[in-house]
């Protein structure tokens, strides 16, 4: 129960999709991984329109996954519906908020997950179970029927082993999907984030080994996107959740009610004000888009938390991006450690197709690198 919340015998010819609990299934009702949500929850009456696709080319549907309670936290952990085990190390948190995606197809009892991403939360889990995952475009794919925690920040993406699988998720999602015969030839190198040292040596030599021009980029908005971004995210998930901290506080989880508590001090001038904000850090993106066609930076700034230590250095790496809108992608890549490094390529709006072209080159390099 720990990686499903609810399993199904699906038929078709189709791959093998297990779709994140926050996502609506006609028929079946939808968790978002609370208790308080599934007490009251009744079955979808029709599916939520990021599946129809899925539902046009046969997919299997495996399953209804788990996730941090609400999408609210980087962990992955569970009080209610159980922990996903990190398959590379049990010991450790598979990530948040997309856990049971990450492990799903880690595991491979998917070939491809849907999970969602606020503030890191299909990168995450990726980075912590050595898998894939696309943060895709803000509103490029359909929210509508999907539980909501910052709707200035929301989006769905595909999870899988590898970039293979990765274009067959967003076949599912946006049919038609191809990836670009054009692909991205030089590489921002992103080093502002005081990550673990094995982690940027190992980005260092797969970059190396993949010929591609490396480009050092500088973002000096980087830790004012980080605060603006968090702001944001508290701030809309009080909006939209606090309802059940008001009428059922017992079914909700210790950190989950912490967090939305945060963002009850967060009015409405002050969200206004970080959101305008959102145009001057876009901007300067843009300008680092001028000179490279990707920005490569760590997924996560360390190996994954032993349980219960702090996952909440995940969004140093990850927010920002979710502010801008942008894509990412997070690849698993050798660290000459016990565990797998993860590389994040980001793009500017709409880069999904050359984002995939690029992450074929970064795992052709990843599987000739001895670190």
């Amino acid at each position: 129960m720990s990686t499903f919340i609810i399993r199904l015998e699906s038929k078709g010819s189709g791959p093998r999709l297990a779709v994140k609990d926050l996502i609506d299934m006609a028929g079946l009702p939808t968790t978002a991984g609370c208790k308080a949500v599934a007490d009251r929850a009744q079955p979808a009456t029709i599916d939520a329109p990021c599946l129809a696709g899925a539902r046009a080319a046969g997919a299997r549907i495996v399953g209804k996954v788990n996730l941090h309670e609400l999408a609210f936290g980087g962990t992955g952990l569970n009080p209610w519906f159980g922990n996903p085990v990190n398959p590379l190390d049990p010991s450790r948190i598979p990530g948040g908020s997309s856990s049971g995606s990450a492990v799903a197809v880690a595991t491979d009892e998917a070939d491809v997950a849907y999970g969602s991403d606020t503030g890191g939360s299909v990168r995450t889990p990726s980075a912590c179970c050595g898998t894939a995952g696309l943060k895709t475009t803000w509103g490029r794919v359909s929210l509508e029927g999907v539980w909501p925690l910052s709707q200035s920040l929301d989006t769905v993406g595909p999870m899988a082993r590898d970039v293979a699988g990765l274009v067959v998720g967003m076949q599912l999602l946006e049919p038609g999907f191809t990836v670009s015969a054009s692909t991205p030839q030089v590489v921002g190198r992103f080093r502002g984030l005081a990550a673990d040292p094995a982690l940027e040596a190992a980005l260092d030599r797969v970059l190396e080994t993949s010929e591609l021009e490396v480009v050092d980029v500088e973002l000096p908005g980087w830790p004012g996107a980080i605060q603006a971004g968090v702001t944001v995210l508290i701030a809309e998930a009080w909006r939209n959740d606090h309802h059940l901290l008001d009428d059922h506080p017992e079914g909700l989880g210790d950190d989950v009610r912490a967090r939305l508590g945060f963002g009850r001090d967060v009015d409405d001038g002050v969200l206004a004000q970080t959101k305008a904000r959102r145009d001057e850090w876009r901007a300067e993106l843009a300008t680092a888009f001028t000179r490279v066609e990707a920005i490569a930076l760590p997924t996560l700034v360390m190996f994954p938390p032993r349980i219960g230590e702090s996952g909440d250095e995940t969004v140093v790496s990850n927010v920002p991006v979710n502010f801008a809108g942008h894509p990412s992608l997070a690849l698993p890549i050798p660290s000459g450690q016990a565990l797998p490094a993860s590389m994040q390529l980001v793009g500017p709006d709409g880069a999904e197709e050359r984002l995939l072209a690029l992450g074929r080159i970064i795992e052709g390099a990843a599987a000739s690198v001895n670190p």
